[in-house]
């Protein structure tokens, strides 16, 4: 049969690019069966015009949302002609990371915060286009007109995110006017970064249609505003077994020891939201808190009482490559200790 798949691929700002090929593909389909492709990389800032071909390697398939029960999309990466990943395609190093010590099988849970942006105002939705909206307090987790700006964009992708076969595991209003989140995970290694990039594919695709913009700034806001982050939940399997919490205690020590080398890859525009205040640490301080969001990782009342489980990381950015920054975790605690 023949069915329609749509190549995604991040160009050299990170921005994704698609374009669709026909394939004549016979039910169940897999990544193997998927043929390598190529584009003009002098279009996308990847390639000088004289030499401009990047090659798109097929990692990844999930069921479009958008077409027919059997159209699919592929999530690509970027090499050079001779094989050569392009600096951005940090999926190569993710996945060499990720096949040392398979046995502690890494489990993440990627919280991404957004906000919703009027293109016409470049402000948030709910923002008034002179002066300004009252201050936070009635917003997180809100209901009603006055309170959640873009639930419908929220809500559709959630359902988007299902149909396509992500592990997405919920949806809320943040503390800002038209900032939202959205889980991925639990998922196991590199397929937590590969459904992150697919979950905000398809919620650039929804605002398209509703003519909004996404931003993954962590601080677009200047004043008493909240930043955006992406806090990343982490175990593997001897923390999530019973007296788990000494591996926990163990891999925070590790952590520490590596704050800024951690820092490096964990998104740009950081130092401008982790400042002590709106629920973030020091960017330059690590910590650790029961509870406590305003800590670099924050260990859950319920892993304290029950000493098995995870913590959060809360120090990656909204904007943070999630193949740098899982796969940087795992480095740190597991592989490199």
């Amino acid at each position: 049969m023949k069915l329609a798949a749509e190549y995604i691929w991040l160009d050299n700002a990170n921005g994704f690019r698609s374009k669709t090929r026909i394939l004549s593909l016979s039910h169940p389909i897999g990544i193997n069966q998927i043929p390598l492709w190529d584009y003009d990389g002098s279009s996308t800032g990847q390639a000088t015009g004289h030499d401009s071909e990047v090659v798109i390697k097929p990692g990844a398939l999930y069921r479009d949302p958008f077409r027919r029960d059997c159209d699919i999309i592929v999530l690509c990466s970027t090499y050079t002609p001779d094989g050569k990943p392009l600096s951005n395609n940090h999926r190569d190093w993710a996945e060499q990371i990720f096949s040392k010590c398979t046995d502690h099988e890494p489990w993440y849970g990627l919280e991404q915060e957004y906000f919703l942006m009027d293109p016409s105002t470049k402000l948030p939705l709910g923002f008034p286009a002179y002066g300004h909206p009252n201050p936070q307090g009635q917003y997180y987790c809100s209901v009603g007109a006055m309170n959640a700006f873009g639930r419908v964009i929220a809500e559709e992708h959630m359902f988007a995110c299902l149909t396509a076969g992500l592990n997405i595991s919920g949806i809320n209003a943040e503390v800002a006017p038209g900032q939202w989140e959205y889980q991925i995970g639990p998922c196991l290694g590199l397929d937590a970064a590969d459904q992150l990039w697919v979950a905000r594919y398809l919620l650039e695709r929804i605002a398209e249609r509703y003519h909004v913009l996404v931003c993954l700034e962590p601080k677009p806001l200047i004043g008493d505003w909240n930043g955006s982050g992406c806090h990343t939940n982490y175990s593997t399997k001897k923390m999530r077994e019973e007296n788990g919490i000494d591996e926990i205690y163990k891999a925070l020590e590790l952590l520490a020891g590596k704050h800024m080398e951690h820092m490096i890859v964990y998104g740009t525009g950081n130092e401008l939201r982790l400042t002590g205040k709106h629920e973030t640490s020091s960017f330059h301080k690590f910590s650790v808190g029961k509870a406590n969001r305003g800590a670099s990782v924050r260990i859950g009342n319920k892993v304290m009482n029950e000493k098995c489980g995870y913590f959060e990381d809360r120090r990656p950015s909204s904007n943070m490559d999630p193949y740098l920054v899982t796969a940087k975790i795992f480095e740190t605690t597991v592989v490199n200790k």
